[in-house]
Parts: structure tokens; C-alpha cells; sequence
């Protein structure tokens, strides 16, 4: 069987691994557009603060350990359009040389692209985009070269967060624009100030409820103009406003698209096409708690929805279990992690949310260097279910770890009341007879019996 997948990022390489596990006489292929398969795109931002030195070291795979499973790469063959009745994919190599690929069943992981906002004089030079390797060398020629002293991010999501940490490491002098109240709107505002102290507290300037609406360049310096009569000069700037589904070859291939233009899959990973499928950060991902699809486009989630592509493309029946959106960030000192839903986000879907904040020491007092941590858990009022949570602490405060927990709560429809249960570890270094966690559960619980009593 020839297995054909289209893109070497998290969702591709994940496709053909599993596929070759399963199917080891399986012919496969990886289209790359680009040389560079299996990079963590999310350790760019270290590779240009330089804490990671070399970026060669950012590959989860070498070359020769992925065509050492017996895959094919064809790096630099850009896919161009899909034909799904003659089962051949049309591709352009790095010499403009044109040739079709045939398949018996294609897995399409393009990833996602980012946002261009409607801004004049974005093509500017100077002007930077962070997606993947290319962006990243683009940005380091031009820090090395040109040396800035300044640069302005337009953004403060995850990727701006980083990318103000790395550029500070620098010695850059960083200015923050974000349309919204606070930075990092998918945590509660009350960790987006705290964040934002954060940032202030290393000089970083950080401008909220402003948009960005212009670029121009006057005596050799960009000068950035927004709403509310903002005006800055900067040396550099990097646009950091989100990512939208690269879907153009799926579409040419008649696969039909939905939230946010991502490709519409079912949770075995298959499109409305025969024998197509597709993963990653081009397509809907199902949430567990909402039980419908939404746009979630992180890299676990890929890992995930790709190896699930790969074992069905070569005749397995498996499910994707669904997404709780996950996530950490460190900037600076500071680690913040979410998963499951915000209030606000419990609220639009119907439950009734409730939550419960404690800040509470890391580990035992007595053991040097504890430091303070702030856990927020919400529940559903009437049923006593565990929608989410968010967890802000120093770095080494084991944030991620805590987060973990309560995610693989929610997976397992667990209350918040089984939180308290829970066998976990205790040593004085690390942790309290009662983990932080389940202090936070046990403040949630406290709370309901003072009102209306006792969740079911």
C-alpha cells in the first residue's frame, strides 16, 4: 500500500511512524515543503533568546532516523492541489521542477499559517512573522546583523509572551502592543495582570487595549501607530496575533472546512474525501468536555491526531478522545498553565461554573525555598463536575505537574470532590501532605456547602 502524507511537522511524522509500526510493508512518503522534518517549532523562541545554541538541536528526529523506519522524506516538494479521483497529489521541488505522486491513501497535515493582520506597511522590512525554521533564521540574521535595541510584538499571546522573554535576554528593549485588556487572554485577567507585572518587572513595556494600524519608516526607524493616539519608533517589530488552518490543498481536494476554516474531521481523522485524512493544526479538534468540535491548534494535540490518522490509514479503527486545551508557558520566572474551560467559556456552554481560588506555598514552609503559588479550579454548581483550571507559579513551583492532574481529572469526568481524594506523592521538598491541588478542591468544596449546600 502506498500511504502518501503531506507535511513534516508534529501531524505528518506522527502519521508515518505509526503507519510503519502497524504496517511495516507500507510504502510511505513524506511531502515537506520545506528541509526541515520533525522540528519543535515550539522551541524557537529559546533557540533566539539563545538558550538553545544550536538549532540543529531542535529536531525531535534527525533525517536519518526518520528514513531509517523505512519512510521516504522529499523535502522541498511543496504540494500543490490534490487529485482525489486519480488518487496523485501535484508537487513542486526547490528547482521549480513539477511532478504528480500517486497514493492509495493520503494523510494531509499543512499545519497552520499566521495571521496577517490588516495592518499598512506590514511587509516592511524589519517586520517579522515566527512560525517555522525559516522565520526563525530570518529573525536571527536580522538580530545579529543589523543589531536592534528595540523591538515592538504585536501580541501578547503565548508566542509574544516567549518572544519578549527571548528578545529581553537579548539585551533587546521590548514593547508590547495587545488589543485586549490583559495579556495572554486565555487565562483569567487576574493571571494576565500578574503576567504583565511580570513583564514590567524585566522593563518590558506593555500596552493593552490598543491596535496596531500602521507601519511606516521615517529616518531609518519603523514608527508603529495604533488606536487611542499610540506612537512608538522601534528596530524591529514581530507579529505574533495567532494562526489560522492551512487548508488550500484539502480544499482542492473537495474536503469541506468549518470552525475557523479548519478541515471538518470526524475522531477517526477522516475527511468528507475517501481515503483522506488529516491532522494537526489544520483541522477542527474535538473537545471532551463541550463533546463537539472546536479550533485547537496546539502541538500535543497534533502528536496525537496524527499518529490516529496513521494507524487508520493503514486499516486501524482509532479515536481521537478529545482535546481539554492543555497548555504551559514559562516567561521569565513565571509558569502559567490552563486546561479544560475558563468561566466564561462554562458559562457559553451551559453549565453553571463556579470558581475557587487559593494561593498556598509549593512545598512545606520549613524546607528552603518554598514559594507561593496560585491554583484555580472550576466546577459545575449543580453536579459537582471538574470543568477546569489555572495555575500560576515560579518557575520550579511544579506548575506543570499540578495542571497535569486536574487534566487528567476532567479526562476521567471526575468531580471536583475526587480531586480531594487522590493518592499523590509527599516528600517536604515538593510538596504537602495536602498537594496544593487539593487544597484548591477542598476551598471549592468549603464554598458550595456555605451556599446552597452540597453539589450532587
Amino acid at each position: 500500500m502506498d500511504l502518501l502524507i503531506i507535511g513534516g511537522s508534529d501531524a505528518g511524522i506522527s502519521a508515518a511512524l505509526r503507519a510503519k509500526e502497524l504496517m511495516p510493508s507500507a510504502n510511505v512518503s513524506i511531502a515537506v515543503a520545506d528541509g526541515f522534518p520533525n522540528f519543535s517549532i515550539c522551541g524557537l523562541p529559546f533557540y533566539l533568546s539563545g538558550e538553545v545554541a544550536d538549532w540543529r538541536s531542535l529536531a525531535h528526529r534527525t533525517i536519518d532516523e526518520i528514513e531509517s523506519k523505512g519512510i521516504r522524506l522529499l523535502l522541498r516538494h511543496r504540494a500543490q492541489t490534490v487529485g482525489p479521483k486519480q488518487r496523485t497529489v501535484a508537487v513542486t521541488d526547490h528547482t521549480g521542477r513539477r511532478s504528480r505522486l500517486t497514493y492509495d491513501r493520503l494523510v494531509i497535515g499543512t499545519g497552520a499559517a499566521s495571521v496577517r493582520p490588516p495592518i499598512n506597511g506590514i511587509e516592511t522590512p524589519g517586520v517579522f512573522f515566527l512560525r517555522w525554521m525559516a522565520d526563525s533564521f530570518s529573525v536571527d540574521r536580522y538580530l545579529n546583523d543589523k543589531q536592534p535595541k528595540s523591538a515592538v510584538l504585536i501580541g501578547g499571546g503565548y508566542i509574544g509572551m516567549e518572544m519578549a522573554d527571548a528578545l529581553t535576554l537579548r539585551g533587546i528593549k521590548v514593547t508590547v502592543v495587545e488589543f485586549a485588556d490583559t495579556v495572554l487572554g486565555t487565562v483569567t485577567p487576574v493571571f494576565g495582570k500578574m503576567l504583565q507585572e511580570e513583564l514590567e518587572r524585566h522593563q518590558i513595556q506593555v500596552v493593552t487595549n490598543t491596535t496596531v494600524e500602521s507601519i511606516t519608516v521615517r529616518n531609518g526607524a519603523m514608527i508603529i501607530k495604533g488606536s487611542n493616539q499610540f506612537e512608538i519608533s522601534t528596530d524591529m517589530v514581530l507579529v505574533a496575533v495567532g494562526s489560522r488552518p492551512e487548508t488550500a490543498l484539502a480544499r482542492s481536494a473537495g474536503c469541506r472546512t468549518g470552525l475557523n476554516g479548519a478541515l471538518t474531521v470526524d475522531r477517526h481523522m477522516r475527511t468528507n474525501v475517501q481515503d483522506i485524512f488529516a491532522a494537526g493544526d489544520c483541522v477542527e479538534t474535538w473537545h471532551r468536555i463541550l463533546q463537539k468540535p472546536t479550533y485547537l491548534p496546539l502541538g500535543t494535540t497534533a502528536h496525537k491526531q496524527g499518529r490516529i490518522a496513521g494507524e487508520n490509514a493503514v486499516g486501524g479503527d482509532a479515536a481521537f478522545e478529545g482535546s481539554l486545551g492543555t497548555q504551559a508557558v514559562k516567561i521569565f520566572d513565571l509558569v502559567v498553565a490552563r486546561t479544560g474551560l475558563g468561566e466564561r467559556e462554562a458559562k457559553m456552554a451551559g453549565f453553571d461554573p463556579f470558581t475557587a481560588s487559593l494561593e498556598t506555598w509549593d512545598h512545606k514552609v520549613y524546607y528552603p525555598n518554598a514559594r507561593l503559588m496560585t491554583i484555580r479550579i472550576i466546577g459545575d454548581r449543580p453536579t459537582g463536575r471538574c470543568l477546569g483550571a489555572q495555575i500560576l507559579g515560579r518557575h520550579g513551583t511544579e506548575v506543570s505537574k499540578r495542571i497535569d492532574i486536574i487534566a487528567t481529572a476532567i479526562y476521567n469526568d471526575s468531580k471536583v470532590s475526587d480531586l480531594v481524594h487522590l493518592d499523590l506523592s509527599y516528600t517536604p521538598p515538593l510538596s504537602s501532605p495536602w498537594d496544593p491541588v487539593q487544597m484548591c478542591a477542598q476551598a471549592w468544596l468549603r464554598e458550595q456547602e456555605r451556599g446552597s449546600g452540597a453539589p450532587g
